[in-house]
């Protein structure tokens, strides 16, 4: 029985120094791969140290091998990795030429890749996915790449992500594409016009979001707050944005120019109806089309809309109601319709413009004001009003001095919409310092007739 204990005992012994050995080599080993990460983590430090103060100093081939290295052995470190990492390749691009540009060309490619897949929440597939179709466009002789090609890879990226398909240069591009690929009988005049849709909606989105956020500011300012200088930075940036969009509009406009025509899409229009007629999507996009294409007499327009407010009616059906019928009670009846201010505005500034084309300029003023109201970003109104203005000179006045005074009323409109150019010009045609002079009415208040009635001040001497 002793005997039994004894090695009772000596067993439980061996399995705790077994145990205890395990325990230990445990921990050895847990200390060995904390080293081990530390030191890790130290070395990707050092180099991204190395690779930020390089390419900041714009030193890009000290900052080439440690970018390197942290994509290889540290890719999920840091976001600036692929941040300076652009930079460095595009610099390589630059200066190469060759086999040698393209092998950067595809690193690049790749290097977006890489970031999409270690800082997904920082890069939005529709931005970089894009990014990647724009430098193969840019490099498109290079690369061997065809316009099919680069359509495809320009869609692919539209259709995955869509929301974050922001670039305004790319959504022109695209749109380019498509054209050309229509002129090379590849795509189908309904392609064409369906991709026109989907791009100039994208761009509408955009110039909506950027709107709304200066408005905010700009409503601001009005207010009597100052803006910070953080804020300043932001209203400069979604004015440039606002403005690279309605280029990109105009582009777009422009590259579709006779391609949609009457002739073109009434026939068209014709034979898709009965297929269409129940598709509200359709509906809207084809009225739009044959309205900005100025084939709003001819009788498949006033189908087309009467179908759409049928089906669904809404601001814009009532609108191309007012169109047809001239009506003022659709007219009133689109604004009581649309609650969104800046699809509002862009209603409003539409009849704006079909009063002034049908020379009803004080209605136009009422309408083009209204716009404004609702979308201070938008400065187009102004410069309409100040053409009105000049327009109108010769027979707002009872003389010569006081129709030329007009032109006073147009600049301050015009330097409202900032075409310094176009205020300037008009100053330029209002009385001189002499004429003034011999008035005798300096500082003096003219009452301009007509639609215009409105007051201005005669400049001091």
């Amino acid at each position: 029985m002793i005997d039994g204990f004894k090695k009772e005992n000596m067993t439980n012994s061996i399995k705790f120094k077994i145990m205890k050995t395990k325990i230990t080599l445990l921990i050895a080993l847990m200390f060995g791969l904390n080293v081990g990460f530390a030191q890790s983590n130290e070395e990707c430090m050092t180099k991204l140290s190395l690779m930020t103060e390089s390419a900041k100093a714009k030193n890009y081939e000290a900052a080439y091998q440690p970018f390197m290295d942290l994509r290889k052995d540290c890719p999920k470190y840091n976001k600036a990795i692929y941040v300076y990492g652009e930079k460095i390749l595009n610099h390589y691009i630059d200066k190469s030429s060759g086999a040698e540009k393209v092998a950067y060309i595809n690193d690049l490619i790749k290097m977006f890749d890489e970031r999409m897949a270690n800082f997904a929440s920082e890069s939005p597939a529709g931005e970089y996915l894009t990014e990647q179709c724009q430098l193969k466009y840019d490099n498109k002789a290079a690369l061997g790449l065809s316009d099919q090609d680069l359509y495809n890879c320009f869609d692919a990226a539209y259709n995955t992500d869509k929301e974050n398909f922001k670039n305004a240069k790319s959504l022109y591009v695209y749109f380019k594409l498509m054209v050309s690929l229509y002129d090379s009988g590849n795509k189908t005049a309904q392609n064409l016009f369906d991709k026109y849709d989907d791009v100039s909606e994208k761009i509408e989105a955009e110039t909506a979001y950027n709107s709304k956020k200066l408005n905010e500011l700009i409503t601001k300012e009005d207010a009597g707050t100052a803006l910070t200088k953080k804020e300043g930075k932001y209203k400069k940036y979604y004015g440039q944005m606002i403005e690279a969009f309605e280029k990109v509009q105009d582009g777009v406009d422009a590259d579709l120019g006779d391609r949609a025509n009457c002739e073109n899409l009434i026939p068209l229009y014709k034979k898709d109806y009965e297929a269409n007629k129940n598709n509200a999507v359709w509906l809207q996009r084809a009225m739009n089309k044959l309205y900005s294409k100025g084939c709003k007499d001819d009788p498949m327009f006033v189908t087309i809309v009467k179908q759409k407010n049928t089906l669904q009616p809404d601001a814009s059906t009532a609108y191309y109601l007012y169109v047809i019928t001239g009506e003022q009670k659709y007219l009133d009846q689109t604004m009581d319709l649309e609650t969104d201010p800046f699809k509002k505005a862009k209603l409003y500034y539409r009849a704006a413009l079909d009063f002034k084309n049908s020379g009803s300029y004080g209605k136009a003023r009422q309408y083009f004001q209204e716009a404004l109201s609702l979308n201070p970003s938008n400065k187009k109104p102004y410069e309409h009003i100040a053409r009105m203005y000049a327009a109108s000179a010769n027979s707002c006045g009872d003389d010569n001095f006081n129709k030329r005074a007009v032109f006073w009323l147009a600049a301050i409109e015009a330097d409202k919409s900032g075409n310094s150019s176009l205020a300037s010009s008009y100053r330029a045609k209002a009385p001189t310092k002499s004429e003034i002079f011999t008035k005798g009415n300096a500082g003096q208040s003219i009452r301009i007739g007509c639609w215009i009635g409105r007051s201005v001040t005669v400049p001091n001497l």
